[in-house]
């Protein structure tokens, strides 16, 4: 059965072997037409190029900017910290990582208050939202800033 198989009838097709020759219908100038820019080697004009008309992305007005010093934390949810850690359990970035739920990175951990926590934990990261240390202290436990 599976020496048998092959694909369907007209799905595939010689690959197209450009200057071979006249005979080939692909040779001399290989499909590219006469002269130009797009018949030379090199040739073409880079994505966005309209033609020296001002191009779209230098037409449009620019707006606001980036701050290159934001700081951007992993976040991790009260609510997933209940569901994987025991009662009493000291919770930092090598024990966050131990469990899956936050990846090896250089960022700080942001813990936020979605969900509900009921067990008392000992959570160390480098920021707390005000609802997720309300939550944690309210169950027993501790929100340590690093």
């Amino acid at each position: 059965m599976l020496d048998r198989l092959e694909p369907n009838k007209g799905s595939t097709h010689k690959k197209k072997r450009v200057g071979r020759g006249e005979a080939s219908g692909w040779g001399k100038t290989s499909g590219r037409g006469h002269k130009g820019q797009n018949s030379r080697s090199g040739g073409g004009v880079k994505p966005g190029f309209e033609g020296g008309q001002m191009p779209l992305q230098r037409r449009l007005p620019k707006r606001g900017f980036t701050n290159i010093f934001k700081t951007e934390y992993v976040i991790v949810n009260v609510a997933s910290l209940a569901e994987r850690f025991a009662t009493g359990d000291t919770v930092d970035t090598d024990a966050l990582i131990a469990k899956g739920l936050i990846k090896n990175s250089r960022k700080p951990v942001k813990v936020l208050g979605n969900g509900d926590v009921a067990i008392a934990l000992t959570v160390k990261a480098s920021h707390f939202s005000k609802t997720a240390a309300q939550k944690l202290e309210a169950a027993g436990g501790k929100a340590e800033v690093i």
